[in-house]
């Protein structure tokens, strides 16, 4: 796994990278030697914020934790990361390496449990929306105008379905079609 690392108004010292790559040693199990993991650490108003992104294969895992403390927060990310992880294991499996993604599992689960029932995702409402061309301007003041968290719509610029989605910080987001892995 390739990790790079990225501070935002704050110094990661050399004991945190250190500290970070051995919590992610045992992903190293589970990935391929081509995953690229981004160690996000940003400090707003005595809150230190890590995120951590795990791209491999076409997957992207992601989390992140914040605290008064970094690293209480990488600890925090990097065990929602391995709940993630084994949650979907059965459905994960398939697209990472499945020999030793049993050992992660084994390994990571502290106390013996009983089989854990596959979860199904049951969609209980299809909505047919109207897209149409408008810019991520437009798109954002729409999203807010009724209330959502993310609004599709069709980027005039790109001429591609796009969604845009209101972060917990109150800063937006836009996800934009890519085939790139």
């Amino acid at each position: 796994m390739k990790i790079t690392y990225t501070a935002r108004k704050v110094n990661l010292r050399d004991n945190f990278k250190e500290r970070a790559e051995k919590k992610l040693s045992k992903f190293e199990k589970i990935f391929s030697d081509d995953a690229s993991v981004n160690v996000v650490v940003t400090l707003e108003k005595n809150r230190q914020t890590v995120e951590i992104t795990i791209k491999d294969k076409g997957m992207i895992y992601r989390a992140e934790a914040t605290e008064q403390e970094m690293n209480d927060a990488l600890d925090r990310v990097v065990d929602i990361l391995g709940r993630q992880i084994r949650k979907n294991k059965s459905k994960l499996s398939k697209k990472l390496r499945s020999s030793t993604f049993e050992e992660f599992i084994a390994e990571t689960t502290q106390v013996p449990t009983e089989p854990v029932e596959e979860e199904e995702y049951n969609v209980v409402r299809k909505k047919m929306i109207n897209v149409k061309p408008i810019s991520v301007e437009e798109a954002i003041l729409e999203m807010n105008m009724i209330n959502h968290k993310f609004f599709m719509f069709i980027n005039a610029e790109t001429n591609e379905p796009n969604v845009v989605y209101a972060r917990d910080n109150g800063d937006y987001g836009l996800l934009q079609p890519t085939s790139e892995s």
